[in-house]
């Protein structure tokens, strides 16, 4: 049975969505803004092959709630958005210019109350390209006035986050002797494998592109895993840092680690699954808490005008924000994805 885009707007629990069609390209462009409480909404720009438009809606919608999530643990005045441009095809070249631009208008209408970045299958280029039509975007490029690609940063707040979840579980956060699987070797993985070894951990690299896993492995001093043999892998910390939903009632069981702790959105299949995590005795650090390091360099240089110390300190800050998640649901007896929701609704509740 195919939703419909009413369907989902029925059950959405977000502020506004605009929805257009864009004729000259075939494609569908969708901008959610799941909440502006503490701010403009921000968040990155998606350019993907759905199956349906309905979709594509749909990953913008659950993006944006997760977008809301971040923002308020990060604190930085944002609220939560997404724009998912569902196309038939990946456009290059001029193609692709000209549905940026007409995106760019988009995003420039709405005043302000949406900035925009990068996401999967978009990057600092494209950023430029958007910005000549619109102010509201963080990651351009630096030549163009930009803080630059945003992945090593994410990367970076995922290395001290790891760190916070081995003191947590093992009451120390020495790498050596801690084996670390990362499950993804796209950009952000990458970095963050370079960290882990260069900090001391033994670490596997899985991905579908063999090669990729390969030469993230070698530079990391690790080795590589069959991505089919990834979560029942035994070790230290799974850090999945590809696409979400990996965690789930049929795959929680699976897992031979202590700590789940990746850079990848929405992890979680169901919301149940973090109760699932709990009861296998698993630490799991909420992804919208431990990669907010990308937002949080965009949004340091770009809107807060701070400097290279006041945003390093800001994205070794997610291991304070963890380590409270923690000890909330250690106090509670909860799992730590209900301790985190708990700090959203504290910080929105405070705003409002």
């Amino acid at each position: 049975m195919v939703t419909t885009f009413e369907e989902l707007l029925q059950h959405w629990d977000g502020e506004q969505v605009v929805i257009h069609r864009d004729q000259p390209s075939d494609s569908w462009i969708f901008i959610c803004m799941h909440s502006t409480r503490l701010g403009p909404a921000a968040g990155g720009t998606r350019m993907k092959v759905y199956d349906t438009p309905a979709d594509g809606l749909l990953d913008a919608m659950r993006l944006s709630a997760g977008m809301t999530s971040k923002l308020a643990v990060a604190d930085l005045g944002l609220g939560g958005g997404k724009a998912v441009l569902a196309v038939q095809r990946i456009p290059h070249g001029e193609d692709r210019r000209r549905l940026l631009h007409r995106y760019g208008d988009m995003v420039a209408s709405l005043g302000g109350n949406f900035i925009t970045s990068s996401d999967v299958n978009t990057g600092v280029d494209d950023m430029d390209v958007i910005a000549e039509r619109t102010e509201h975007v963080f990651g351009r490029s630096e030549a163009a006035g930009g803080a630059g690609d945003p992945g090593p940063f994410t990367a970076r707040g995922v290395f001290h986050g790891i760190k916070a979840t081995l003191t947590h579980a093992f009451g120390s956060d020495e790498l050596a002797g801690r084996t670390v699987l990362v499950q993804g070797a796209g950009s952000v993985g990458a970095a963050l494998a370079q960290l882990l070894g260069e900090g001391g951990a033994t670490v596997l690299v899985a991905d579908i592109d063999a090669d990729r896993a390969r030469a993230v492995a070698t530079a990391a001093g690790g080795a590589t895993v069959e991505p089919e043999a990834a979560l029942e892998l035994e070790c230290d910390v799974y850090a999945p840092c590809a696409l979400g939903a990996t965690l789930s009632a049929a795959t929680v069981p699976r897992l031979r680690c202590r700590i789940v702790a990746g850079s990848a959105n929405n992890q979680l299949a169901q919301p149940e699954a973090a109760e699932l995590l709990r009861d296998a005795g698993i630490l799991y650090a909420p992804d919208y808490v431990i990669n907010a390091g990308g937002i949080i360099h965009l949004a340091s240089f770009e809107m807060l005008g701070e400097d290279e110390a006041k945003r390093d300190l800001r994205v070794q800050g997610i291991a304070t924000t963890l380590a409270r998640v923690f000890v909330i649901a250690d106090a509670e007896r909860i799992s730590t994805g209900a301790a985190a929701e708990r700090l959203v609704r504290e910080r929105l509740e405070a705003a409002a």
